[in-house]
């Protein structure tokens, strides 16, 4: 991608516009910061195997590959047109931002060291966060969902130590039940809700 390259001019990992980059100049690049560049394509990511940080949003991507970037532990590719991501290799990531996408589903099951997931705006129908039991932010409103599985114990630790998760947004969804763990409930239906601006009028843990 010209758009792609002509970025990596601009920071100094490349001088001449001719779809080749010499792979020494990137191998340890770790930070990687492309927004806003009218990307359509990130063919050749794969080789920045040392990458921790990954900023492409707002760009027109239809796709993306980082089954190779298994370094990356802050990824950000919101305001594209993404339908799907492969995010099962990335076990490093702690922050994950994909809003507005038009993602239908998305797997953070292998994701266990997530703290901020930004999933909101997407076309999702269900979600599990079940394994996240680091999360400190997640909003997954304005999608589809039908079925969200939140049973991580986040709620109760947090009820322990006297927390409390207000980075926590599920509205404009079709969910009429949020699955928590049975000791969670007293707690989430406490302080996540309606008037918090947390979830749906309605909604149930």
């Amino acid at each position: 991608d010209n758009h792609f390259e002509q970025a990596f001019i601009d920071l100094g990992y490349d001088d001449v516009l001719n779809d080749f980059v010499l792979t020494e100049n990137i191998s340890g690049v770790t930070s990687l910061d492309v927004n806003n560049q009218s990307i359509s394509d990130l063919t050749g990511i794969e080789d920045f195997t040392a990458l921790t940080e990954l900023i492409c949003y707002v760009n027109q991507l239809t796709s993306l590959d980082v089954s190779n970037n298994t370094a990356l532990n802050n990824l950000n590719f919101s305001g594209n047109q993404l339908t799907s991501i492969d995010v099962s290799n990335n076990t490093a990531l702690t922050v994950l931002a994909c809003s507005e996408n038009q993602l239908t589903s998305l797997d953070v099951s292998n994701n266990t060291a997530l703290i901020n997931l930004y999933s909101h705006y997407n076309q999702l129908i269900s979600l599990d966060v079940s394994n996240n039991t680091s999360l400190e932010k997640f909003y997954c409103h304005s999608n589809n969902l039908i079925h969200l599985n939140m049973k991580n114990g986040v709620t109760w630790q947090l009820a322990n130590d006297g927390g409390y998760f207000p980075n926590f947004n599920a509205t404009n969804n079709s969910l009429t039940c949020i699955e928590v763990n049975e000791e969670d409930v007293d707690w989430a239906t406490e302080n996540w809700t309606y008037e918090n601006n947390n979830i749906d009028e309605g909604v149930e843990f």
